[in-house]
C-alpha cells in the first residue's frame, strides 16, 4: 500500500528489446508533432547555454565540463510537457501548451519530484567545487576550459579529481535515474504521492536491473555527446528520449483495470 492509503502500481520486468522498441516510438511522436519536441528541447538547451555563459562572465568557464555532464540529471524534470505530449496522444487528445501546462499544474506532487531533481543537480555542482578546492588547491582558477583539461589530464591530482568526480557523478545520475525514471511519467498518469511515485521507480528498476541500467547508460552517454556542441544537439534528443521514457513507462508500470 502506498502512505496514501491506495494500492501501489503493479510492475512488469522488461528486456533490452522493450527499451529498443521505446526508442523507435519516442522517435516516432517526435516525428509525429516535432513543434512541441523541438520548443522543450529548445528551452533545455537555452538553459545550458545561459549557464555556460554565466559561468564564462564570472570566470568559472572549468565547471562547463561538469555542468555538461550533470545536466542530464534535470532532463526528467523539462521533460514532463513530453512525458505529456505521449499520454495525449496515446489516447487520441489533442495537443496544446494549455493542455499540457494545465495537466502539470494539476499535479502538485510534481513540484515535489522537481525539487528532488534539482536538489541532486545542486549536490552534484557543489561536489565537483569541492573536489576541485581539496585536490587541485582551494583557490584554484583556470582562464580557459582548454587550461582546466590540461590540468585534469596531465597531473596526478588532476586525474584523481576525475576520478573520484565521475565515480560520484554516476553514483549520483544513478540514484536520481531510479528515483524518476518511472515516478514522473507516474505523477501525471495516476493520483499518487510523490513518496509512492519514487518508491514505485525505484521498484522498477530493481525489478529489471541490467535492462534500466543500460537505458540509464544511453541516457546520459546520448545526453553528454548532445551537450558537447554549445548544448544544441538537446533540442532533438531531449525530445526524443522524453517521449521514449513514456512509453517505457507503459512497458514497466501495469495500466489500471
Amino acid at each position: 500500500m502506498s502512505i496514501s492509503g491506495k494500492v501501489d502500481p503493479v510492475l512488469r520486468a522488461v528486456a533490452a528489446s522493450d527499451i529498443a522498441e521505446s526508442l523507435v516510438e519516442g522517435l516516432r511522436d517526435f516525428q509525429a508533432v516535432p513543434f512541441y519536441g523541438l520548443c522543450f528541447g529548445g528551452i533545455y538547451a537555452a538553459g545550458g547555454i545561459a549557464i555556460m555563459l554565466c559561468l564564462t562572465a564570472f570566470g568559472m568557464v572549468y565547471l562547463v565540463y561538469p555542468l555538461a555532464a550533470g545536466f542530464a540529471l534535470i532532463g526528467p524534470f523539462v521533460a514532463i510537457g513530453l512525458y505529456e505530449v505521449s499520454r495525449r496522444r496515446e489516447r487520441n487528445e489533442p495537443v496544446s501548451f494549455a493542455a499540457i501546462w494545465s495537466a502539470i499544474r494539476s499535479r502538485s506532487e510534481i513540484g515535489w519530484m522537481a525539487f528532488v531533481t534539482l536538489f541532486v543537480f545542486v549536490i552534484w555542482m557543489y561536489q565537483v567545487r569541492l573536489l576541485i578546492a581539496l585536490l587541485l588547491g582551494l583557490h584554484a582558477s583556470f582562464s580557459s576550459l582548454q587550461e582546466f583539461m590540461t590540468v585534469v589530464l596531465t597531473t596526478n591530482e588532476g586525474l584523481l579529481f576525475l576520478a573520484i568526480g565521475n565515480a560520484v557523478g554516476a553514483a549520483l545520475s544513478l540514484i536520481l535515474f531510479s528515483l524518476t525514471v518511472v515516478s514522473f511519467p507516474l505523477l501525471l498518469d495516476r493520483e499518487v504521492d510523490f513518496v509512492t511515485a519514487m518508491v514505485t521507480s525505484v521498484r522498477a528498476v530493481v525489478t529489471s536491473p541490467l535492462p534500466m541500467i543500460g537505458w540509464a547508460a544511453v541516457i546520459v552517454i546520448l545526453m553528454i555527446v548532445s551537450a558537447l556542441p554549445y548544448f544544441l544537439g538537446l533540442i532533438v534528443t531531449l525530445p526524443v528520449l522524453g517521449h521514449a521514457t513514456w512509453h517505457l513507462y507503459r512497458r514497466l508500470v501495469v495500466p489500471m483495470p
